[in-house]
């Protein structure tokens, strides 16, 4: 990790969402449905989230056919802000330093059972997700040698820990997808630094 968010986690600036509880997995279905991720996060303007952590890991159905597929993504709107629509359940974050309160400034959901949009920053209308900046991707198909009878449960992991995170600067979204064509589950954690853009040029600058 960068010297200096080190130092912002040990100010308070770092934020760890669990998304699920203990042996208690979060659904995602069947088909990935980009309006409806396993897990979004809406940055507001004068705000940046810079990711340095996020693990997925995925709970597969059991297979019963070839070529069963499971699948994660992590993703970026770029120019988009989610702000809050669709059917989820609310997200707080825990403070990576003990010492802090819980909270973050961007909005987080997870477990989308009705569409969620994003507003773009030239003002067009609400829409999908626009997913343009890809982070990370697992996709796992089944091989059962013909027999269906070879079925078998399944847990993969999608880790994303980057040398060099995303400046993620609002209006934009993070977004997390899990799914297959047998039903797939998944615990995540997802860890970032956030705050504004000038305290996160003073900290690179070592002027914190």
């Amino acid at each position: 990790m960068l010297d200096y968010l080190d130092r912002m986690i040990a100010d308070g600036y770092g934020k760890s969402f669990t998304i699920g509880a203990l042996s208690t997995p979060v659904g995602g279905g069947t088909v990935v449905a980009i309006a409806q991720p396993h897990f979004l996060l809406g940055v507001p303007a004068n705000v940046v989230v810079r990711p340095i952590y996020i693990d997925v890991a995925l709970h597969a159905g059991i297979s019963t056919a070839d070529a069963d597929e499971t699948e994660a993504i992590i993703a970026v709107d770029s120019l988009g802000q989610w702000r809050g629509d669709g059917t989820f359940t609310v997200e707080t974050a825990s403070n990576m330093n003990s010492k802090w309160d819980k909270g973050s400034i961007s909005q987080a959901g997870s477990a989308f059972s009705a569409n969620a949009t994003t507003s773009p920053r030239n003002g067009a209308a609400a829409a999908a997700p626009v997913l343009d900046m890809e982070l990370g991707r697992l996709v796992e198909t089944a091989d059962q040698g013909g027999t269906a009878a070879n079925v078998a449960y399944r847990i993969r992991k999608l880790t994303y820990q980057p040398n060099y995170p995303p400046w993620l600067e609002g209006l934009c979204s993070l977004a997390i997808y899990v799914g297959g064509t047998v039903a797939v589950t998944a615990i995540t954690i997802v860890q970032i630094v956030e705050s504004s853009p000038e305290t996160m040029r003073a900290y690179m600058k070592g002027e914190k």
